[in-house]
């Protein structure tokens, strides 16, 4: 191939990733200024957060510092070998990044895995294994609105406002799962979600102009492998995916508890479950606009006073949203530390 024709070929790819973080910016700046309003009014309760007490802002922590270590150690279980360290400050860095740009969570997860590979876990197994844990995690949270039901039908009614998210929380339940045991029980439809990750990883590697390959054996042989990992540690794995949303659930509670909110469980994890759901909305970082706007309105229709929702949105985003940004700079200037710059050390070990 001429260069001229390479030069082309570069061109065209270059055009093709600005029309598409054009477009991104484009939806976020569309989406900001539809939920601006809500944004502006939940602004104007920040002065309200000081007549909280500090003992609820430390619990808040406390809760949410155990929600990300929680999925650390589940990191760990999947990806054996790894440490702490980074496991943490990889998790913390590619966090971070899907809060400060619209659609981050491509380039997020392209900086994940760099990063593991950078500290020495094969490109295959951290594809393989990452993509077990979200899947896990993913489940539980699905599974959430189902729990909120059951417990609702114990102690009391759910509000017309929140039944479809009660019912479509179910569904999607459902549809989880199946696609778990169609994944894990045959090799068909694993090798379809194969060819996608092949494909992703082929893009990832001329993007970082990097020697970075997976084939569809290498996901089957992965997926084997997890299965058979988290087969002895099944257990233990789900604990960690289901004390991950628990806690980070309770810090939304203690949150409402905080300012004066006599929140009812069943009614605040279905709100918080859609607003989880929310949040996976590409359009904008972290579905900034997106959660605010439906944590704070289910929060109301489950019968928490208007302006008590919008402040216990505002104390619970401060510990879920705001917080982890700088915490993801620092964990990535640790690892840049100890390891060198990230894009400029070989993917794979020698």
């Amino acid at each position: 191939m001429s260069d001229r024709t390479q030069n082309q070929g570069w061109s065209a790819r270059s055009w093709g990733r600005i029309a598409l973080r054009i477009l991104l910016l484009a939806l976020a700046a569309l989406a900001l200024y539809f939920f601006l309003p809500q944004l502006l009014e939940l602004a104007q309760e920040a002065p309200e957060l000081e007549r909280v007490k500090w003992r609820w802002f430390f619990l808040m922590f406390v809760l949410m510092g155990g929600a990300f270590a929680a999925q650390w150690e589940l990191t760990r279980i999947a990806v054996p070998g790894i440490s702490w360290f980074v496991s943490s400050t990889s998790h913390l860095s590619s966090n971070a990044m899907t809060k400060i740009m619209p659609g981050g969570q491509i380039m997020a997860g392209a900086v994940y895995f760099q990063m593991l590979s950078v500290s020495g876990v094969p490109m295959a197994q951290a594809a393989v294994a990452l993509a077990a844990v979200s899947f896990l995690s993913t489940m539980v949270l699905m599974s959430l609105p189902g729990v909120a039901v059951v417990i609702a039908a114990l102690t009391a009614p759910i509000p017309d406002g929140l039944l479809p998210v009660a019912i479509a929380g179910t569904i999607l339940f459902l549809v989880m799962f199946g696609a778990a045991f169609v994944l894990v029980r045959f090799d068909r439809p694993l090798s379809m979600v194969a060819w996608l990750i092949e494909h992703s990883v082929d893009w990832a590697a001329r993007r970082f102009k990097k020697d970075w390959s997976v084939t569809e054996g290498d996901v089957v042989n992965r997926r084997n492998e997890v299965v058979s990992a988290l087969g002895r540690r099944w257990w233990k794995a789900l604990g960690l995916a289901v004390a991950n949303w628990l806690l980070d659930y309770l810090t939304l509670v203690v949150a409402l508890l905080a300012v004066g909110a006599d929140p009812r469980p069943s009614l605040v994890l279905l709100a918080f479950a859609a607003a989880a759901v929310l949040g996976m909305i590409p359009i904008t970082p972290g579905g900034l606009g997106f959660v605010e706007a439906g944590l704070s309105g289910l929060l109301a229709i489950s019968g928490i006073p208007y302006e008590s929702a919008l402040l216990a949105t505002l104390a619970y985003r401060l510990f879920q949203f705001w917080l982890p940004i700088p915490a993801g700079f620092i964990a990535y200037l640790l690892f840049r530390r100890r390891y060198g710059k990230v894009p400029e050390i070989p993917a794979e070990p020698a």
